[in-house]
C-alpha cells in the first residue's frame, strides 16, 4: 500500500486526483498506475482500470482471480465493474469514498449478490494517510484553482 500511496503522491504533483494502484500476484508486483484523466483528457483513465489492463496484458489472460489490487481510494462504480469483469480475487483499499464508493460505502458492486462474481475486500489500510492526501489535494484545488503541474486549459483549436 505504501507504493500505491507513492503513486498517488506522484499523481497529485501532476495535477491528477491522487489515486495510486498496484496489482500483486504471489507477492510480486505485476502492474501499477496512477490516475491519468487530466493528462489524457479521458474520464476513463482511472488508476484501477489502467492497472487492471496492464495486469491482464502482463499475464496474457483476463481472469485475475488469483490477484490482489491495492488502491489508495475505494473504487468508483466503473472500476468496481471492471473488477467484477476480470474476476479480481481481492481488493485492498485505503480511504473510503463517501460520494461514489462502490465497495461498501455508497454501494457495494464488488459484493452484489445480483452479479456473477464477488471480490474479497479489505478496507481502511493506511486510511488516514490516503484520506489526508486526497483532502489536501482538494483543499489546494479549491484555494488555488490548481494542484501540481496541471496541463493548460487553453482551447486547443486555434489556441
Amino acid at each position: 500500500m505504501r507504493l500505491a500511496l507513492h503513486l498517488a503522491q506522484k499523481a497529485a504533483m501532476l495535477g491528477e486526483i491522487p489515486v495510486g494502484v498496484i496489482v500483486v500476484l504471489d507477492d510480486d508486483i505485476i502492474a501499477f498506475a496512477h490516475n491519468e484523466k487530466e493528462a489524457i483528457q479521458d474520464a476513463t483513465r482511472h488508476a484501477e482500470l489502467l492497472a487492471l489492463q496492464r495486469a491482464t496484458s502482463y499475464l496474457g489472460r483476463w481472469r485475475l482471480s488469483d490477484v490482489t489490487l491495492y488502491s489508495t481510494l475505494e473504487p468508483c462504480p466503473m472500476c468496481a465493474g471492471a473488477m467484477i469483469n476480470v474476476r479480481l480475487g481481492r481488493l485492498v483499499y485505503g480511504a473510503r469514498d463517501s460520494k461514489s464508493g462502490a465497495a461498501g460505502s455508497v454501494i457495494d458492486i464488488v459484493n452484489s449478490e445480483l452479479l456473477n462474481h464477488r471480490v474479497k475486500v479489505s478496507a481502511g489500510i493506511l486510511e488516514a494517510e490516503c484520506a489526508k492526501l486526497l483532502t489536501n489535494f482538494f483543499a489546494d484545488l479549491r484555494r488555488d484553482g490548481r494542484v501540481g503541474r496541471r496541463r493548460s486549459t487553453r482551447n486547443r483549436v486555434g489556441g
